[in-house]
């Protein structure tokens, strides 16, 4: 294993193809990380998404609860201290609002997922996120078109998977921690994403360390320009461990007056996927999870980490 988190350029996609698809596979298998550049997420519209953000978090809490669903956190907003890693009593030290997908009305999954929740107090809120989710989710699909042809699946195998898939790019924020029980709780518990690989679109501050193979916690550091990838247990699931869902965490930081803002972008597939281990993934000992269908796995998880309940 190598001693760092692989990094990629995009560029390389189109110039080393080969040498892009074999780094991808590789940097996931090592660390369930890689770390991605020259993408084209642009700048400013990073910038005027965490502007946008800052004036979400800043509306008062019963502004926000009026667009919290109950429905799980699915869409709209979740309060502070409703989500728990699982396995973790403590809940984590932030608060979120979730977009998802807007589904065309004829699609098969349309009765599977709620509907957007928007803050009418930002008007531009709506039109911005919507086009944002569709760049990142085009990201998404780019990536794991080329993971799929890095394990030799079938062309339109991820992407069959994804389309109309119930992605969710989640708005966090992590409040200043000064009057916070830093005691019991951090910003993010140790847990594994749900989802087939994340997309962690910069951060407005340090503090994420990933679990190594040596049961070491290592530093994930980028800069604004960069997004890092981590791959998910559904992903886990289908390739039965081959490519790991990386335990990972978002510390306290050492500046308590300091809020931290992220949007981590969760691609997922449709609710009707099949999870089954790949063929050439089984091994001798054979798979590892039974069967479970995207769907069925997300209420699964969604009620162990305390935003559903059974």
């Amino acid at each position: 294993m190598s001693n760092a988190i692989k990094r990629l350029s995009m560029k390389d996609l189109e110039k080393n193809r080969e040498s892009f698809l074999n780094e991808l596979f590789t940097g996931l298998q090592e660390y369930g990380f890689v770390v991605l550049r020259d993408h084209a997420i642009d700048r400013q519209r990073l910038d005027h998404a965490y502007q946008l953000l800052e004036r979400l978090f800043a509306l008062p809490v019963e502004t926000k609860l009026k667009y919290d669903s109950g429905d799980g956190g699915r869409r709209g907003y979740t309060a502070f201290g409703r989500e728990n890693a699982k396995g973790n009593p403590h809940a984590d030290l932030k608060e979120f609002w979730h977009v998802g997908q807007e589904l065309p009305r004829d699609s098969a999954y349309v009765n599977d997922y709620p509907d957007n929740v928007w803050p009418e107090e930002i008007p531009e809120f709506e039109t911005f996120f919507k086009s944002f989710y569709r760049d990142l989710e085009a990201l998404g699909k780019t990536i794991l078109e080329a993971l799929g042809e890095a394990m030799n699946l079938e062309p339109d195998f991820f992407r069959n998977m994804v389309t109309d898939g119930n992605s969710i790019c989640r708005l966090l924020h992590y409040p200043a921690t000064r009057h916070l029980d830093t005691q019991h709780s951090v910003r993010a518990a140790a847990h594994a994403d749900i989802n087939l690989f994340t997309l962690l679109v910069g951060a407005t501050d340090s503090g994420l360390e990933l679990l190594d193979q040596n049961g070491d916690w290592k530093p994930v550091v980028s800069s604004e320009e960069e997004i890092v990838l981590d791959t998910g247990d559904m992903m886990s699931r289908l390739t039965n461990d081959v490519l790991p869902a990386t335990v990972h965490r978002v510390v306290n930081p050492i500046n308590q007056e300091r809020s931290r803002y992220s949007m981590p972008f969760f691609l997922h597939p449709h609710s009707k996927a099949s999870l089954e281990c790949l063929p050439q993934c089984v091994g001798p000992e054979g798979s590892k999870y039974p069967p479970i269908t995207a769907g069925e796995f997300l209420e699964q998880r969604l009620i162990e980490i305390g935003l559903a309940r059974s």
